[in-house]
């Protein structure tokens, strides 16, 4: 699991909280475990889920604030408490402090300086270098058209980044109506994704960890659900928190999208550090990846996540030339991976990922080498970000708490 800071707030003023709330929305490091709007109940709160950072806002009651910050250093000693007010008053700062807040922000709050106390929140309970926060990477991989494989490249590279020990990964069957990642795995999982949809709220890592299939390569699978009728309990809106709660969970999502472009699909692009998509050297394949590539022009940050994976190289003579399919589409191609269609039809039909049952073969080599750039460009992002950010690297989502008062 990536180091994750679990927050908890309390602020009587619901308009307040709710700011705060959004302010925090997509960032990474966090996970929102609850909120409370009433002081005299924070307490129990704070003891009950035992969060890495409480963050008590003071303008509605600071002598009540003061004495809650106290309260919570004094029973929750491994909870750091965050402090917000409008009041700049050297004096209430300094009671703050003497009360044992570990951080002081006035409101309104500045994103870069929310950001630095989380960095020096985060550097004192994971320190600095291999311990500290990752973050998350996600993954889509789409298709041009269907049959190039997609689903057989997700599986794999979801295996090939799960070698490393470092390396917590999910894979998430978004095929609603066909999916068929558990085959490619052999797997009979108890629950899909319509159960972790429809529980996102109440669930917590552990639980959630339960509700996956592990595959003995060590990747978590959430399959599509089971029953046609199914598929429309589950929304945007819920795949988003799905993801939300995944990215707190694992250091990589790989995410298998369906050929539809739904909008499920859509959300997924949307929420992809990296989209694959990928295409085979044929006209049809070609076509729709100038027809994707144009759409997603018009999606803000969609077409620079994009990276062209050309499945099947020297499948046949008939081929388009990479040049020609290059300058068709008007972006180089990012990945290929070659021909091997009797050793991916035995490790399908076997249940068997690549990594396992041929590693040495070269498409399996490919598809290595293929998770260790992808995990490369994360170190480097991290690193930049952590640069531009004093230190605070990349961060985590969070969604609606499990507990309220």
């Amino acid at each position: 699991m990536s180091n994750v800071l679990r927050l908890a707030i309390v602020d009587p003023s619901d308009s307040s909280r709710e700011s705060l709330k959004a302010m925090l929305l997509g960032m990474d490091m966090i996970w929102l475990e609850a909120e409370c709007s009433r002081y005299e109940f924070f307490g129990d709160v704070v003891a009950q889920t035992n969060p890495d950072i409480g963050l008590v806002a003071m303008d509605r009651d600071p002598v009540k604030a003061l004495e809650l910050v106290a309260k919570v250093c004094e029973n929750s000693p491994n909870c750091s408490v965050l402090v917000v007010s409008s009041s700049s008053d050297g004096n209430l700062i300094l009671q703050a402090m003497r009360a044992g807040a570990k951080e002081f922000l006035t409101q309104p709050i500045r994103i870069e300086d929310l950001l630095a106390a989380l960095g020096r929140i985060s550097e004192r309970r994971f320190g600095r270098g291999e311990n500290k926060s990752r973050g998350s990477q996600v993954i889509a991989v789409a298709g041009a058209i269907g049959g190039v494989g997609n689903t057989s490249i997700a599986v794999n590279l979801g295996c090939a980044l799960a070698r490393d020990k470092k390396n917590s990964v999910a894979l998430v069957d978004l095929d609603l109506c066909l999916g068929d990642a558990d085959v490619f795995l052999d797997a009979i999982p108890d629950y899909t994704l319509v159960d972790v949809a429809q529980n996102v709220t109440r669930l917590d890592f552990a639980l959630l960890k339960r509700s996956l299939t592990k595959h003995s390569s060590g990747l978590f699978l959430l399959p599509r659900p089971v029953q046609l009728e199914d598929i429309s309990l589950i929304t945007p809106e819920d795949l988003q928190r799905v993801i939300g709660l995944l990215k707190a969970t694992f250091t990589h999502l790989v995410l298998d999208l369906s050929k539809s472009y739904s909008p499920i699909d859509l959300m997924a692009l949307q929420m992809a550090a990296h989209i694959i998509l990928v295409t085979q050297l044929d006209l049809p394949c070609l076509r729709n990846v100038v027809r994707l590539m144009m759409s997603f022009g018009e999606m803000k940050g969609m077409a620079e996540k994009v990276k062209i994976l050309v499945n099947r190289v020297g499948l046949d003579s008939g081929q388009i030339t990479l040049k020609k399919a290059q300058d068709t589409i008007g972006r180089p191609i990012f990945w290929q991976l070659p021909n091997d269609y009797r050793t991916m039809i035995e490790v399908r039909n076997n249940g068997v990922p690549l990594i396992e049952q041929f590693p040495k073969a070269a498409i399996t080599q490919s598809i290595v080498a293929l998770a260790d750039t992808l995990s490369h460009d994360q170190k480097e992002a991290s690193t930049e970000a952590a640069g531009k950010k004093s230190g605070i690297g990349r961060l985590l989502s969070f969604w609606p708490a499990k507990a309220e008062c």
